[in-house]
């Protein structure tokens, strides 16, 4: 099998869909497949689409190329849709929108949360997985990680690559205020790992710039309880590696966060922070011996798309027959005037900064 990436792996601390595209292609390579971030080779069997916008860094080709690349160099390659993003998660007005229509060309697309393929993000009566993400718990266990004693403080953390202000910072300043209260400054202590929104900071709070891989999940396990407070969250990575690591969760009911942390730890609303974290002090344990069933694993994700490539592939003939791609041309012209109108105000953007710099 000869698979195509939609994304190319960088180096260094980001975000979840590098993560992903890096596992895959870690398990991928194992299992002896053929992998590739171009379109150039006639002999694709699995094209992955990860992401529509073809100007974000890491993203090797956009919804047209592989429209481009059924119609003139290979038909009988099967598409996949990995659908990650919302507009919900930050606050923006496009992104569904965008979705939809390159979900166009996709013969089958996969939702990394059931919450997330309620939103309307891809073609009507298109076929859809739901496929959990999964981190390496080779790097991220509880192998050091030191069970919290009630007579010490309760070590939190959490971690983010994005400085979006949806992902709770509202609740983050929050804890930050806790840490020099009378009743909490004794019983608390709270560790944010990653980049912060500009002009944003913390006056108690122990903070680490971003950092990942074995040094990220060494800092993890000297934790306690892990604490994510991330608006709309399509799925993430973070809370999946805090969990990992040992340390039940503190979530906010928002997005696939109770999807995935549902049974390991307390949830939350809006700014109702403190009655969680009071609940978690009382059954920390309990979660904590729960966690012992967790099983969003890299190897386990990985091990449910290739899956999937495979049974997609024995049923090639029927999906390329009942492939539509001219069923709607006004859907291809959108995706291109959209993709042009999404190139200038990047273009613009990077104007902007160069010029202010």
């Amino acid at each position: 099998m000869k698979i195509a990436l939609g994304f190319k792996i960088l180096d260094g601390s980001w975000g979840g869909g590098n993560q992903f595209v890096n596992y895959l292609y870690q398990d991928a390579k194992k299992r002896g497949y053929q992998l590739t971030t171009s379109l150039e080779e006639n002999d694709i069997d699995i094209i992955l689409f990860t992401d529509p916008r073809y100007f974000n860094r890491g993203v090797a080709f956009g919804s047209l190329d592989i429209l481009y690349y059924l119609i003139f160099k290979n038909k009988n390659a099967i598409v996949v849709h990995r659908i990650n993003e919302c507009d919900q998660r930050k606050n923006t007005n496009h992104m569904n929108l965008f979705l939809r229509w390159s979900n166009y060309m996709a013969d089958h697309t996969v939702f990394i949360s059931t919450w997330l393929s309620t939103l309307n993000l891809s073609q009507i009566n298109k076929p859809f997985s739901i496929i959990l993400n999964g981190a390496d718990n080779i790097i991220f266990n509880d192998k050091d990680n030191k069970i919290w004693k009630k007579n010490e403080p309760l070590k939190l953390v959490t971690h983010h690559w994005s400085p979006n202000i949806m992902k709770g910072f509202d609740v983050y300043k929050r804890i930050d205020r806790l840490l020099s209260s009378k009743n909490w400054k004794e019983r608390i202590e709270f560790t944010y790992i990653g980049n912060l929104p500009k002009g944003f900071k913390f006056k108690n709070a122990k903070v680490i710039k971003p950092i990942n891989g074995k040094i990220l999940g060494n800092e993890l396990s000297k934790h306690h309880v892990y604490i994510t407070a991330s608006n709309y969250e399509p799925a993430g990575m973070h809370h999946i590696e805090g969990a990992l690591s040992g340390l039940p969760i503190i979530y906010k009911n928002s997005g696939a966060l109770p999807e995935y942390c549902n049974n390991y730890g307390v949830s939350f609303n809006d700014m109702d922070f403190v009655p969680a974290l009071k609940e978690m002090m009382i059954k920390y344990h309990f979660y904590k011996s729960n966690l012992k069933n967790y099983s969003n694993t890299a190897s386990k994700m990985t091990q449910n798309y290739l899956d999937l490539f495979e049974r997609l592939l024995k049923i090639r003939k029927e999906i390329v027959l009942k492939r539509k791609i001219f069923s709607s041309p006004l859907i291809v012209i959108k995706n291109f005037i959209f993709l042009l109108i999404y190139t200038l105000k990047s273009l613009r953007k990077i104007i902007k900064k160069f010029l202010y710099k």
